[in-house]
């Protein structure tokens, strides 16, 4: 039974280094590799003048932290995390393999409207089901009309909770696994699943024991980019009032002023990010995940009817509801019945400023992977894999430590610029960079590289290394393999890599906050300004616009992994 990799979206952020093409064995690193060792260095820099700051001289309050609140940080963290992976794993590859391989009333309509979800803020979703479920909400409101009860004579769950935090996150971070899963399934071998079949397994036993162990390596890839936006989230637990390692990195570093033990604290938080992705590569071994075989067969679903196509049905439709249309109903609602009063062509900037800054970091977020990914294929030593590895981490790491990150080196480089221009030239140069929206696209790829790195990895590790072999026994060089053979192949990931970061920049928050040039706001700043001042009714027009220009790239997203199988015909 051969092995195949079913990952179209992101993927594992640790993958296995691809065998080098034999063309290339025994050969010093070419230009492309030093470019890409080059440019792992220059987005590793904001992340390492953080990891500087923890050896830096100076009082600080660790000692404090870690008899007062380091213990509730850790404790809110793991349950954080636990919850969250256990929801978007089981949400994420039981509603990928109902739409892939059963056939139910709404299938191909569940197939792209699973996906929205991933298109709402965990911010706003906050936001919204406050509003809708706190004491005052409408919901609460009408359960004491009905019921005659007084304000303490009733149990009803608290939202702003670490319970309501993870329902939260889970309900906007499941279409990374979905997204990943789905696209397992339908790369899949047909044939591995009829051999399952002959030896006597169910529909069941197919699932567990063949596509399941096979999409492996997709399942950890979602769930891992799951997981470190939920250790880097500040929005959601910050209004909730859950205290994680990220609030206390934020509070110490802006609030307390101790850099050192808010560097500290993000040290630890990769620590515990980089040992449990270690952990899970070094359990899957030496196996590797590319199809071995060039033949592809339609998948034949299972036609589900009664009550097991109202239950999938109803599990399809219960993430749709909770995480998309009840929320985008509420916004919609507010919207028009107050919204924002400063609605108009105002507006129109706000929502140019988000949507350049999110196609320009898009675009260079897949240039970049591309680069770095294929560095690491031409020569897949310890030195190139780890400097990837490390510039991937930023996904891991709050927004604002990031801006912390970015604005320290590039203040040091603006203002000796700027004091050499005077110097030799009578000039002033300003703020070069932190000044512009340099800085802020530079913040957005250090944060968001991962999304592209490990899609472009995942695929550029379906691709046999024989034919890199062929195509250099043709004449063609390193780039030209690059742009001939494997750009065409990956052309489906690049774009999923694309959208994913384009999507996640449109909700940016912290980085945008501390970051952003004078004068220069976006729909994501406009939203939590009005949100801060307890105007949620007026935040919703800008949440819905966020909402509404995350939607169509989503659904583009979708359509390109339901084309992903080969020979498959839609």
């Amino acid at each position: 039974m051969s092995e195949a990799t079913q990952q179209q979206g992101p993927a594992d952020p640790f993958p296995a280094p691809p065998a080098r093409p034999a063309a290339r064995r025994g050969r010093g690193r070419g230009p492309l590799a030093w470019t890409a060792l080059a440019i792992a260095g220059l987005l590793a820099i904001p992340v390492l003048s953080v990891l500087v700051n923890v050896f830096a001289p100076g009082p600080s309050a660790w000692r404090h932290l870690a008899d007062t609140v380091l213990g509730s940080y850790v404790a809110n963290t793991l349950w954080l995390v636990l919850g969250v992976g256990f929801g978007v794993i089981i949400g994420g590859v039981g509603t990928a393999w109902l739409v892939t391989m059963c056939r139910f009333p709404g299938r191909r309509v569940f197939e792209w409207v699973l996906i929205l979800p991933l298109a709402v803020p965990a911010y706003v979703m906050a936001y919204t089901y406050t509003d809708l479920l706190q004491f005052t909400g409408p919901v609460q409101t009408l359960l004491r009309e009905l019921t005659g009860w007084g304000a303490r004579e009733y149990w009803f769950p608290e939202i702003r909770s670490l319970g309501g935090a993870i329902v939260m996150l889970t309900m906007v971070l499941y279409p990374y696994v979905y997204l990943l899963a789905r696209g397992a399934f339908l790369e899949q071998s047909a044939c591995a699943l009829e051999v399952s079949r002959t030896l006597g397994c169910g529909p069941w036993g197919s699932f567990f024991r063949v596509a399941l162990p096979l999409a492996r390596p997709a399942i950890v890839g979602g769930a891992s980019l799951a997981l470190m936006e939920t250790v880097a989230d500040f929005g959601t637990v910050s209004f909730f009032g859950v205290q994680t390692f990220t609030t206390g990195i934020v509070r110490t570093w802006f609030s307390l002023g101790d850099r050192v033990a808010a560097a500290q604290l993000s040290a630890a938080l990769l620590g515990v990010v980089l040992a449990v992705l270690l952990a899970e590569r070094w359990s899957r071994g030496r196996a590797r995940y590319y199809h071995t075989s060039g033949r592809y067969r339609h998948l034949s679903r299972h036609t589900l009817s009664g009550w097991r196509a109202g239950l999938a049905f109803g599990f399809c439709l219960l993430p749709v509801v909770l995480g998309f249309l009840l929320p985008g109903a509420i916004l919609l609602d507010m919207s028009i019945e107050t919204g924002d009063a400063q609605f108009g062509p105002r507006f129109l900037r706000l929502a140019f400023n988000s949507f350049t800054l999110a196609a320009v970091t898009a675009v260079l977020a897949v240039l970049v992977a591309v680069i770095m990914a294929y560095g690491v294929r031409l020569d897949p030593g310890r030195i190139t894999v780890a400097a990837n590895r490390v510039a991937a981490m930023g996904y891991a790491v709050p927004g604002t430590v990031i801006a912390v990150g970015v604005l320290i080196p590039f203040a040091i480089f603006d203002n000796a610029l700027d004091g050499w221009m005077r110097a030799r030239f009578g000039l002033s140069t300003g703020l070069l960079l932190t000044g512009t929206i340099a800085a802020l696209v530079f913040a957005y790829l250090v944060r968001f590289l991962a999304i592209s790195l490990n899609t472009v990895e995942a695929s550029l590790g379906k691709i046999k290394p024989t034919m890199d072999d062929a195509a250099r026994s043709l004449g063609a060089g390193a780039g030209g393999t690059l742009l001939r053979v494997h750009a065409p192949i990956m052309w489906g990931s690049l774009l999923t890599a694309g959208l994913l970061v384009f999507v996640d920049v449109m909700k940016e928050l912290p980085a945008t906050l501390i970051m952003r040039p004078f004068n220069f706001d976006t729909l994501a700043v406009q939203a939590y300004n009005l949100a801060s001042d307890e105007r949620l009714t007026e935040a919703s027009t800008a949440s819905l616009a966020i909402v509404a220009v995350g939607v169509l790239p989503l659904i583009l997203l979708s359509r390109t992994i339901a084309h992903a199988r080969p020979g498959e015909p839609g």
